[in-house]
């Protein structure tokens, strides 16, 4: 039987979590979802003072 970190390392390499981390870092690089993350954190953090 394979262990955790054997089967997390299949799943990981895998064509569908490759094309997932591809589209998240796309997503991460643009303008109008950084702003949005930005402005989240900016409620969190008001929200903790």
């Amino acid at each position: 039987m394979a262990s955790l970190s054997d089967r997390l390392k299949k799943l990981t390499d895998s064509p569908k979590a490759q094309k997932a981390k591809a589209k998240a870092e796309e997503m991460a690089r643009d303008p109008k979802n950084q702003e949005k993350v930005r402005g989240l954190l900016n409620k969190v953090n008001k929200k903790k003072k």
